[in-house]
C-alpha cells in the first residue's frame, strides 16, 4: 500500500480498522460517482436551473395573471350555465371541453375551449368569467390538470423538454435516470470515510470543497432520490415500463365510466362538447347539483359528454393536501349519477404515484412544497459547482485532472459482484437511459484500458492503484 496521498482522496493514510467485506466496493463506487457526475452533471445543471424557475412560477403566475384569476367577492353567484353562455358569447370559437366553477369567493370561473385556432392542440383556451356578474375577465392558453397558464406552461416545458418536443425529453429522463445513482453513490462514499475526514471547519483547498460537497449532498440526498424516482414515473421510456408494470400488478390509475345509462332518453341530453342545455336533458347546473349531492366539493371540473352515448363527468381537481380526486358520471338525459369513483378506492401504487407527482411538481403542500423544491434545486447547483471544482483541484489545474484508478471491479468478491451485475442489468432494462449510457461508459473504459495496456502505460487496478 502506497504511503503517498491517494489520487482518489488526496488524504494522507492513517491506521484504519480492518476492512469490511464491503470495502472493495468503495473504489468502484468512487469511480462510478466521479465519471457519472462529470458527464451527467451538465444535464443535471439544466434540470436544476429550470426546476428552480418552475418552483417560483406558481407565485409569479398569481402576480402576472391577477386580473384574470381574481374578482371582488360578491353576495350572489350566477348559475354555471349562465357563466358558460357569457363565455361563449365572447368566444364562440371551438367547443367547450370543460368548465371549472369558481372554487372560492374572489376567484373566477374557467370555461375551457378546445379546437381553437392558434392554440396548441394539447392545450385549451381558458375563458375567465366573473361568477357574480358574468363579465369576461380575459382568455389565456391553459395546459395540464393543474391549470398552468402561459408563464408556468413555458417554464414547465423548458424544464421537461427544452421546448424541443419528444427529443428534448431525453435530457430530463437522462438526468432523472442518473440522479439517484450519483446521490446514492455519494452517500456510500461519505459514510465510508472516517468521521474525522468529514468535517468542513478548519480545512482548506480540496478538503474543504470535498467537505462542503459531501455535507450538503448528505442533507439533500433523500430529496434527490425522491425527485429521481418521481421524475421517472412520467418519463418517455422508463415511465412506459413503470406504467406497464403497474398495469400488470392491477395498480393502474382507474377512471370513472363515462358511458350513459341508455334508455328512451339516451342521446337527448346536452349537446356534446357545448355545455349547453338540451330541450329534455339535464343542464350544467343540474349536473353540478347531482355531483354536490354525492359529496364532491370544490374545486371541481365538469366535462361535457363526448358524444350522444356518453355522460357528463364531474371530477374534483384539488392536488393540494388533502387531495380531492373523487369523480362521478351523470346521465345527460336524467341528471342521475351513473357511476362513482372515490380516491380512497384507488390502488396503493396509483395513490403513491399521484402523491409523488404532485409533490414533485410543487402542488401537494403549496408554497412550502415550492420552497423545498427551490432549496433542492439550489443544492444541486452548488453540488455540481463544487464537484467540478474538486475535479480541477485534483489535477492542480491540468486539463483533465488525475484519473480515478481503473480495475476497481476486479477487487470486488464474486459473491458481491455477480448479484450486483444482475441488479444493474434489470435496472438497465427498465430504465434505458441508465442502462445504455452505463454500457457505453464500460465499453469506452475497456477500450481506453486496452489502449493504455498496448502502449505500456500505467495499469490501474493494482494494489497500489486503489485504496
Amino acid at each position: 500500500m502506497t504511503t503517498a496521498p491517494s489520487p482518489a482522496t488526496d488524504e494522507a493514510p492513517s491506521p484504519a480498522p480492518s476492512p469490511s467485506r464491503w470495502a472493495p466496493l468503495r473504489p468502484l463506487v468512487l469511480r462510478l460517482h466521479f465519471y457519472a457526475g462529470l458527464l451527467v452533471a451538465p444535464f443535471l445543471l439544466v434540470a436544476a436551473v429550470t426546476g428552480l424557475l418552475y418552483a417560483g412560477s406558481f407565485q409569479a403566475e398569481k402576480l402576472v395573471y391577477g386580473h384574470e384569476l381574481t374578482v371582488p367577492a360578491g353576495d350572489r353567484q350566477l348559475p354555471v350555465s349562465a357563466q358558460v353562455a357569457a363565455a361563449r358569447k365572447a368566444h364562440p370559437e371551438g367547443t367547450v371541453s370543460a368548465v371549472r366553477p369558481a372554487p372560492e369567493p374572489g376567484t373566477t370561473t374557467r370555461v375551457l375551449l378546445s379546437g381553437v385556432n392558434g392554440v396548441d392542440p394539447g392545450h385549451t383556451l381558458a375563458v375567465f368569467v366573473d361568477p357574480h356578474t358574468g363579465k369576461v375577465r380575459g382568455a389565456l392558453e391553459q395546459y395540464g390538470a393543474t391549470g398552468a397558464l402561459p408563464l408556468r406552461t413555458w417554464i414547465d416545458e423548458l424544464h421537461r423538454d427544452l421546448h424541443l418536443g419528444d427529443t428534448g425529453r431525453l435530457y430530463s429522463e437522462l438526468a432523472a435516470s442518473w440522479l439517484w445513482v450519483i446521490a446514492g453513490g455519494g452517500l456510500v462514499l461519505w459514510f465510508s470515510r472516517r468521521r474525522a475526514l468529514r468535517k468542513v471547519r478548519g480545512t482548506s483547498g480540496r478538503r474543504r470543497t470535498l467537505g462542503l460537497h459531501g455535507t450538503v449532498g448528505v442533507w439533500a440526498a433523500a430529496g434527490f432520490l425522491f425527485l429521481s424516482a418521481t421524475g421517472l414515473t412520467w418519463s418517455t421510456y422508463a415511465g412506459a415500463n413503470i406504467d406497464e408494470l403497474r398495469t400488470s400488478l392491477g395498480q393502474a390509475t382507474p377512471s370513472v365510466s363515462a358511458a350513459a345509462s341508455g334508455g328512451e332518453h339516451a342521446g337527448h341530453g346536452a349537446a356534446a362538447g357545448t355545455g349547453g342545455d338540451a330541450e329534455h336533458g339535464a343542464g350544467l347546473d343540474q349536473v353540478l347539483a347531482a355531483a354536490r349531492a354525492k359529496g364532491l366539493g370544490n374545486p371541481v371540473e365538469i366535462v361535457p359528454p363526448a358524444d350522444a352515448n356518453s355522460a357528463y363527468v364531474v371530477k374534483q381537481v384539488q392536488r393540494s393536501w388533502p387531495e380531492k380526486q373523487d369523480s362521478v358520471a351523470v346521465d345527460p338525459a336524467t341528471g342521475k349519477v351513473t357511476d362513482e369513483l372515490r380516491f380512497a378506492d384507488y390502488p396503493v401504487l396509483a395513490k403513491l404515484t399521484r402523491w409523488g407527482i404532485d409533490l414533485h411538481t410543487g402542488v401537494l403542500f403549496g408554497i412550502v412544497n415550492q420552497i423545498a423544491l427551490a432549496l433542492l434545486a439550489l443544492s444541486l447547483i452548488l453540488l455540481i459547482a463544487w464537484g467540478y471544482r474538486m475535479w480541477w483541484q485534483r489535477g492542480r489545474g491540468s486539463a483533465f485532472g488525475r484519473p480515478i484508478p481503473r480495475g476497481a471491479w476486479a477487487q470486488v468478491p464474486p459473491y458481491v459482484l455477480v448479484p450486483a451485475l444482475a441488479v444493474i442489468a434489470v435496472l438497465g432494462y427498465f430504465v434505458p437511459l441508465l442502462g445504455i449510457p452505463l454500457a457505453g461508459f464500460i465499453a469506452v473504459d475497456i477500450v481506453l484500458g486496452e489502449i493504455a495496456h498496448r502502449r505500456g502505460g500505467r495499469t490501474y487496478g493494482s494494489a497500489a492503484g486503489v485504496k
